[in-house]
């Protein structure tokens, strides 16, 4: 298999349940996954789990200057933007991921009036994908949600950007389950499934070569894109007709 550097990079996993730590979280099991083996190929990773920061819902950077009394988000984002990557983890409740990615998401787009040095959004030249756990249906939907908003903030998304387990829909033991009504697990649930494994591996090394490819050339060119140059008036002139 061919070789790829990818030290250098750095990425970020946010995991989204709705559990505090301790609890344990069947996502972070499914998260760890992907952590590790960005972790064997030099990448450096840090997972962060955000029910336990105090973050307000909201679309400003600071919600202390709307009226919350405290706001970890901008310690947080500082982390998100000084990564090449991104990777939301979430469970599935009622077909939808949780409350907790939504605010998420929120706070990513409010910080979508920030460019970075080429006058471009802030998020461009960074990749984006997601990790869905449960045990109803919903992985694609959910997915299909998160990396359109990815991409609409700026986020590039690679090819099979998304990986989930979900197991029998129905109710029954979540992914890294050790027992169930009374029986053990071993291995623990999921860890076995041949197809979340693939596209979790698929997912991960997807996501390093397309960061690694944007890192090595400096992002997006600035050509065509940058709301900098749109707001200084050096835009295409929409009223000549060559331009129809």
């Amino acid at each position: 298999m061919d070789k790829n550097n990818f030290n250098g990079l750095k990425a970020v996993f946010v995991n989204c349940t709705l559990k505090k730590s301790p609890s344990k979280s069947h996502t972070a099991d499914l998260m760890r996954v992907s952590k590790g083996i960005m972790e064997t190929e030099g990448v450096a990773v840090e997972m962060i789990r955000l029910v336990d920061h105090e973050v307000p819902a909201g679309v400003q950077p600071d919600m202390t200057e709307e009226g919350f009394d405290k706001d970890d988000w901008p310690e947080i984002y500082k982390k998100i933007i000084d990564a090449d990557i991104l990777v939301i983890g979430t469970p599935i409740w009622l077909g939808e991921r949780s409350s907790i990615a939504s605010r998420l998401i929120e706070r990513l787009y409010a910080m979508s009036g920030y460019q970075n040095d080429k006058g471009q959004y802030v998020y461009y030249g960074k990749a984006g994908g997601c990790i869905i756990t449960g045990n109803e249906d919903g992985v694609k939907h959910c997915s299909m949600g998160i990396l359109y908003a990815l991409q609409h903030l700026g986020y590039s998304i690679p090819p099979q950007a998304d990986a989930g387990w979900i197991g029998k829909v129905g109710p029954g033991p979540s992914y890294g389950d050790t027992e169930w009504d009374g029986e053990k697990k071993d291995p623990p649930v999921g860890y076995d499934s041949e197809f979340t494994n693939r596209n979790t591996t698929f997912m991960t090394y997807n996501l390093m070569h397309l960061a690694k490819m944007l890192k090595d050339q400096g992002g997006y060119p600035e050509y065509g894109n940058s709301r900098e140059k749109w707001d200084d008036g050096t835009r295409w002139n929409f009223e000549n007709p060559e331009y129809r």
